[in-house]
């Protein structure tokens, strides 16, 4: 077995561990190089979520700062980015500075001795996305049942046990189906689990009523106005299976904003 073999199998290995423990990493692989590189076309490294390289090997230390922020930034955008390091007189012959963004390139400075260039794409590895449902309503049963297939990580949310704080770049989306149960204590602790989005299944006037007693008691009031409410797509939805699927059809949405837009700067 050769050297490139083994990093391979050791580096597959540690990403099933991460996988397996919902930690979020980044691949990064040198795709061309120009002049003196001490890292050559086909090199790869893991790097964890703080941008240490693990597993694998990608060059000295003069490229390892650069690619720690490119990992971070990968990670914390949950996007791929392509990393052009160059020598300080060679991005000043291209006209452009460490740090720009230019047609998807991110530009940055190569301090190694041998004055080397090289292009590095960097792919960030999420766990997927964490749904948290407050509730045991047939609402409830049924988003959580919808969710699987599309790759949410269901998490059925309990008022007495604390919400674990997230790991850099993963995602939490947050619906309350308690409906008429625990519904003011629910929808506090939602507004405080750090998500990115929070839903309300519930009618506008129950959801203002909620907000009253909320903020009476200390919440936020721009938390409650962020609150999706009532939660889903305007679909008509009645039965719980309909009312689960036009939420499932919003998360979907939130959650894919992001690819949207990068996609359209990117045409």
């Amino acid at each position: 077995m050769t050297q490139a073999e083994l990093i391979d199998r050791d580096m597959s290995a540690l990403a099933d561990e991460l996988r397996a423990k919902g930690a979020p990493f980044a691949i990064a692989t040198v795709v061309r190089t120009i002049g003196a590189t001490a890292a050559k076309p086909g090199a790869k490294a893991l790097l964890t979520a703080d941008g240490t390289i693990q597993k694998g090997w990608i060059g000295g230390g003069c490229v390892r700062s650069a690619l720690t922020k490119a990992a971070k930034r990968c990670l914390a955008k949950g996007g791929p980015q392509l990393v052009s390091l160059h020598p300080q007189d060679v991005l000043a012959e291209k006209g452009v500075k460490a740090g720009d963004d230019i047609d998807g390139v991110h530009f940055a400075r190569n301090g190694c001795p041998s004055k080397g260039s090289m292009d590095v794409f960097i792919e960030p590895v999420l766990p997927a996305p964490e749904l948290l449902i407050f509730g045991a309503s047939p609402v409830a049963q049924s988003l959580a049942a919808m969710a699987i297939p599309f790759r949410w990580s269901v998490q059925d949310a309990e008022l007495t046990a604390p919400v674990i704080p997230l790991p850099t770049g993963a995602r939490r989306m947050v619906v309350v189906a308690s409906q008429g149960k625990d519904d003011a204590a629910c929808l506090s602790t939602a507004l405080n689990s750090g998500a990115e989005f929070v839903a309300f299944v519930g009618s506008r006037r129950k959801f203002a009523t909620l907000s009253e007693r909320l903020i009476a008691a200390g919440a936020d009031p721009q938390k409650l106005a962020q609150v999706q409410a009532p939660a889903g797509l305007a679909i008509d939805a009645v039965t719980p299976e309909e009312i689960a699927l036009s939420i499932l059809a919003q998360l979907t949405q939130v959650r894919r904003k992001n690819h949207r837009s990068d996609e359209a700067s990117n045409e």
